[in-house]
């Protein structure tokens, strides 16, 4: 029930919003996704299946957003969503599976990156965090544990 109405506040389909599937992330979506959240933050994990880093990110910002209860992790994989299959068995292997996950459903995925974050140039691992005040950080690359205490508020 709970993601049924994060969902609709976020103004995003049930679907999208059920953790252990993989749903699609069109163009018409990013907006919904990059509003600032009502308290906390929301941190957006863009990865990609040919992503070497990607997993250990991925597995950081869930150990993170566990131990942070305002904290919504999401994760979008740049791949598209025609892959649904290997990217939740990517996400199941590195035991990330109940994430709320998104994959791109755009012919052209530069667009939504550039929706996104109009200062990523596509990178991966890449982590979008969008605080509640509205304020933006971005950060590509392995995260460590200097970026990490960033990301989550005291």
């Amino acid at each position: 029930m709970k993601a049924f109405l994060l969902a609709l506040v976020l103004g995003l389909a049930p679907a999208a919003a059920c953790a252990g599937d993989i749903t699609v992330l069109s163009a018409s979506d990013v907006k919904a996704l990059t509003a600032p959240p009502a308290r906390g933050e929301r941190v957006i994990a863009l990865w990609a299946l040919d992503c070497a880093y990607c997993e250990e990110n991925l597995s950081a910002l869930a150990k993170l957003a566990h131990d942070h209860a305002d904290m919504e992790l999401v994760s979008v994989a740049t791949d598209s969503i025609s892959q649904r299959e290997l990217i939740r068995a990517r996400l199941a292997n590195a035991g990330l599976s109940t994430l709320t996950a998104r994959a791109y459903a755009d012919a052209t995925p530069e667009r939504i990156n550039f929706l996104i974050d109009p200062g990523w140039g596509g990178e991966t691992p890449r982590t979008l965090v969008i605080r509640a005040d509205g304020s933006r950080m971005g950060i590509s690359g392995l995260l460590n544990a200097a970026a990490l205490s960033r990301i989550a508020t005291p």
